[in-house]
């Protein structure tokens, strides 16, 4: 592979921070102003990250270095294939919402909303930061600055239990990964002298200078370290976090915070540690092990949920594990799903946080409960849930069917049958907590007409800024089935170069 010097990456990460200054000086007096450059911003982001596709797809490799601050540490920017996936998925949904947050926070006339776009924008610029760096250092930095900048977002609301949400994120993220990430990653650096990710595992040429303890500790701090992706027992922040506005939580499930770390993760399984140090160690099935129990106990917990969010909360917890499942069987088809999975997934989830949104804003129902017949009264909302809810179930033909085909496969080339029995389960719970939220939306009656606006049981649709935005997420999970190219492309590439099949 050829590596070019290139400012592109910094560019990325740069336009909403330098966006976020000129929302914050807009302020509320100039919303109009402000929210333009808003959608200007996530518009030039997602155009300089698609124009690094074309060079990475040819065997480039494209690099940025900021500063240097002691040989083999420095806040670098590389673009490979992996951290292009994540930063095309995160660029693009960025636009869309965008938009629908615009429709959501006008519309419930929500304090505080120069803020919420200024933090916004910086989250993103965060996740193109961890996107595209090169060493678990510049990572670390970023990841973060995600954490800080979210923060505000999680307690948008400001009330006892925004508050109360707020702090147990910030605890749980903030206190795993300076107390378990940092520690691994100053290791790291103090026995190889790098933090640099490569594709055959930082560890891999040490591997005669260290002890099967001693790497298996310094798994353990890594993994631990990124509750962001959620592996239990490290999930309790992400349903307490439901208390933030629905983009928010749009933002936090598909985009920024749950794909970062899970982004992270694969970079600590992948490009730290290497397949041959897990696999000689036992540990990708130690981590099949933990990812397996998430997949399926968040499952079961989410069918006793109620309100909606919270319920889609842990299925995001347990989807997740998808992707440290497929990342854990080490085998180039399983990886090559479990990196899919972060974009098909991202299409899917987001979807159904939208149309949750949806729902409030037309409706103020949050509860499952109450959600009968409401497919009727708002046809395109719940119509769009559904290809959100299918993609997640893994029917074809949507996207979500493509990244656990891939898994399956990679269940098969590594000879773990019982991997492919846990999917079917798990597709059953998933159809178990979705399935009759469709039935109940469409089939069953309403139950309280007379409370409904409009009048004789008619729900409006929430506004066209957010209708149409669900509708558009939905339309990608049904096209990513049908023309996955360029992520399937970029997958399979990682997972190439990974394990060398």
């Amino acid at each position: 592979m050829d590596i070019v010097g290139s400012y592109k990456p910094l560019l990325a990460i740069s336009v909403s921070l330098i966006a976020a200054l000129f929302i914050f000086f807009s302020g509320e007096k100039s919303r109009n102003l402000r929210e333009v450059w808003t959608i200007l911003a996530a518009v030039i982001k997602f155009t300089i990250v698609a124009s690094m596709v074309h060079d990475v797809i040819d065997g480039k490799i494209l690099e940025y270095t900021l500063a240097s601050i002691e040989p083999g540490l420095s806040i670098q920017f590389r673009v490979d294939a992996f951290g292009l996936m994540f930063a095309l998925i995160a660029s693009f949904l960025w636009i869309i919402t965008s938009f629908y947050s615009i429709g959501y926070m006008r519309t419930l006339n929500e304090n505080a909303q120069t803020r919420y776009f200024v933090c916004f924008a910086i989250a993103l610029s965060a996740a193109m930061g961890v996107a595209f760096s090169s060493n678990m250092f510049t990572t670390f930095l970023f990841y973060e600055i995600i954490t800080i900048c979210t923060y505000p977002l999680v307690a948008h609301k400001e009330t006892p239990e925004a508050m109360q949400g707020a702090r147990k994120y910030l605890a749980y993220l903030l206190g795993t990964s300076v107390g378990f990430q940092l520690i691994a990653m100053i290791i790291t650096y103090s026995i190889s002298g790098t933090t640099d990710f490569s594709s055959n595992g930082i560890f891999t040429e040490l591997r005669s200078q260290v002890s099967n303890t001693f790497l298996t500790i310094v798994f353990f701090l890594y993994m631990a370290g990124v509750a962001k992706a959620a592996i239990m027992p490290f999930h309790a922040w992400l349903p307490a976090a439901m208390v933030a506005p629905t983009p928010v939580s749009a933002l936090l499930h598909a985009v920024a915070v749950v794909k970062a770390g899970v982004f992270v993760a694969l970079r600590i399984v992948l490009y730290v540690f290497g397949i041959d140090i897990l696999s000689e160690l036992g540990l990708g099935m130690v981590l099949t092990c933990f990812a397996s129990f998430t997949i399926l106990a968040a499952s079961i917990i989410a069918l006793r949920q109620n309100n909606l969010k919270a319920r889609l909360a842990y299925s995001t917890v347990s989807q997740l594990s998808y992707i440290i499942l497929g990342a854990s069987l080490l085998s180039p088809s399983a990886i090559t799903g479990s990196i899919l999975h972060i974009a098909l997934h991202a299409f899917g989830k987001i979807t159904l946080f939208f149309t949750a949104g949806a729902i409030y804003v037309a409706t103020h129902k949050t509860n499952i409960s109450e959600l009968n017949g409401i497919g009727k009264q708002m046809p395109f909302t719940m119509t769009a849930f559904t290809l959100g809810a299918l993609s997640m179930i893994g029917i074809p033909p949507m996207g979500g069917f493509l990244s656990k085909w891939y898994i399956i496969l990679g269940s098969i080339e590594a000879d773990l049958i019982p991997v492919i029995i846990l999917l079917a389960g798990s597709a059953l719970l998933n159809a178990a907590y979705f399935l009759p939220i469709v039935y109940a939306a469409f089939f069953n009656e309403p139950q309280d007409h007379h409370n409904n606006k409009g009048g004789k049981g008619n729900i409006n649709e929430a506004p066209a800024l957010m209708v149409v935005p669900l509708l558009l997420t939905a339309m990608g999970t049904l096209v990513l089935f049908f023309t996955p190219s360029t992520f399937l492309h970029l997958a399979i590439k990682v997972a190439t170069l990974v394990t060398g099949n």
